[in-house]
């Protein structure tokens, strides 16, 4: 049979509709064999493969305004727009804490996506245990923006975010055995990415790394592509696509509290009016 896998995209605070999406599935106890998320997208699959529902939504709300969390004063007195210390050890080992036993006890497997700024290629990174730095660390550079984030190094890899080079990484995890997937996107139909705003500052931050920066520029097109070749494998009945039915227009940074909400609830609205049908698209193989 094949194997059914949960694809993850990325997209800052965007991502808490992912985590709606999700926590109806584990609050129906709905499983798949593998889970693959970039940026956004693996910190709320490991809560899914933790079998958490409700923590990322509960603790976004609780401290997305607070400094430490995530903005400019972690920025400037850390050096990350995610305080490293606080988002990945405070929090998961103290505020809110992270199940990481039921996650290395999961049989579903999950993999993270992360850009290599030497080869300006993306890289596809199994998480078997986050109580492991190597493997948080894997996590927290598929989560590190560029400009404002460190370059994280695992196992000799300098890796940064994840959607640089491969934004939704579907053709990966079908290579990797994975036919039947549901994709989770953070954007509504009809979504068109144009070229970064920033390009030409990020181009003499890495022009160390003339790779990363040539799939900087690349970026928009290999996304719009990809988003079209999802559409067709939906019509083929390879892939079962949750997106947001409407658009929520919130910012990769957004802080309005009431509008992350409404986020996450549209994200539990359309999963439950696909319930049925996701459990179908599961069972199928």
């Amino acid at each position: 049979m094949a194997k059914t896998g949960l694809v993850l995209e990325g997209g800052g605070i965007r991502g808490i509709y992912t985590a709606g999406v999700l926590d109806v599935l584990m609050e129906n106890h709905i499983t798949v064999d593998g889970v693959i998320g970039v940026s956004a997208g693996a910190i709320h699959g490991a809560t899914y493969v933790a079998n958490q529902p409700g923590r990322n939504i509960r603790y976004n709300l609780k401290y997305r305004n607070d400094k430490r969390y995530l903005g400019l004063y972690s920025l400037i007195t850390t050096g990350d727009i995610c305080g490293k210390d606080f988002c990945y050890r405070e929090i998961p080992d103290e505020l809110d804490p992270f199940d990481y036993q039921t996650f290395k006890n999961n049989p579903t497997k999950f993999y993270v996506g992360c850009s290599n700024l030497e080869t300006g290629e993306a890289e596809y990174l199994e998480c078997k245990d986050l109580r492991n730095e190597a493997d948080m660390e894997k996590l927290r550079a598929s989560a590190s923006l560029p400009l404002v984030s460190k370059i994280v190094e695992v196992d000799g890899k300098k890796l940064l975010d994840g959607g640089v080079s491969d934004s939704i990484p579907i053709f990966a995890f079908r290579r990797m055995g994975y036919r039947k997937n549901v994709v989770v996107l953070t954007r509504p139909k009809g979504y068109v990415k144009g070229e970064d705003k920033v390009l030409k500052v990020e181009a003499i931050k890495y022009k160390e790394y003339p790779e990363f920066v040539r799939r900087m520029y690349m970026r928009h097109r290999y996304y719009n592509k990809t988003i079209r070749k999802l559409y067709e494998l939906e019509e083929k009945g390879e892939v079962l696509l949750i997106q947001p039915s409407i658009d929520m227009h919130l910012s990769r940074l957004e802080r309005d509290l009431d509008k992350i909400q409404k986020m996450y609830e549209l994200g539990v609205s359309d999963t439950q009016n696909k319930l049925e049908e996701i459990k179908k698209f599961l069972i199928n193989k």
